[in-house]
């Protein structure tokens, strides 16, 4: 099974770039996609339902903001949308597809412009993950968390401490998530190099390894370990700022 997350930063301006000649390019069985910055109903069919592919979408209530959606190769049994708290489920942040044997969702945190804000969010997302924690259920989480844990995981750590993004409080919080909360980063468990990055600066320059940071994840419970085989950024697609996420496990969806 393959699984991509990918942050759009705007799904009109990457469909315009090539998303979806992309997107038919994969053989994915999940694309998870963060920050559409656009309501569902405003995007033509070719966008909803891709060939081959059914879309599910959770609109953020503002306009030209947020939003997440999940194209499924498979029809999914049930779609899960929102939190069950405000900042989530107002501003479109998560949304679940189950199937069978787990469910895959894509998620979207708030991004660095308001600390504050986004520090308000960990918490309330925390006492999410802590539920999850206790049900049978496997999870794989996928989306844009903005925060680089380890100093492997952006170019310039050492002028970045004091940046939101890589705030010790916010690299501490993720310690608790892979650590006594006993969740995986899917991405770290098959691929330990340097210089791996989703996010840089600007959608149009070359992408090298003095700029970027590692912002996205795919998220798992300890149970998953054994079925993750590769994972890889895809640095060629050029449709955003964000390079998608791949990661294949040994598992059938």
């Amino acid at each position: 099974m393959k699984i991509i997350n990918i942050n759009l930063n705007g799904i009109r301006r990457a469909v315009d770039r090539g998303f979806l000649d992309w997107l038919q390019q994969q053989d994915a069985d999940v694309i998870c996609v963060q920050n559409l910055q656009a309501k569902s109903y405003e995007l033509d069919d070719s966008v909803l339902y891709p060939q081959g592919y059914e879309g599910y979408f959770f609109d953020a209530d503002q306009d030209n903001f947020g939003g997440v959606g999940v194209y499924c190769r498979k029809l999914p049994k049930a779609i899960m949308t929102g939190l069950g708290f405000e900042q989530a489920d107002f501003e479109g942040r998560f949304i679940q597809a189950d199937f069978d044997k787990f469910s895959i969702a894509s998620f979207l945190m708030p991004d660095n412009s308001d600390p504050q804000a986004k520090y308000a969010f960990m918490e309330q997302f925390n006492e999410y993950l802590k539920k999850l924690r206790r049900k049978r259920r496997e999870h794989i989480i996928c989306g844009s968390w903005y925060i680089a844990h380890k100093t492997i995981d952006l170019a310039d750590w050492a002028n970045n401490q004091d940046t939101p993004g890589f705030r010790p409080v916010e690299r501490a919080w993720l310690d608790q998530v892979f650590g006594p909360m006993g969740f995986l980063d899917a991405f770290r468990e098959v691929n330990r190099e340097e210089g791996q990055y989703s996010w840089y600066p600007e959608v149009d320059k070359p992408r090298n390894r003095q700029d970027g940071w590692r912002i996205d994840y795919q998220v798992t419970g300890p149970n998953m370990r054994r079925n993750i085989v590769n994972a890889w950024f895809d640095t060629q697609a050029n449709f955003s700022e964000f390079a998608p996420l791949v990661i294949e496990y040994d598992i059938d969806l």
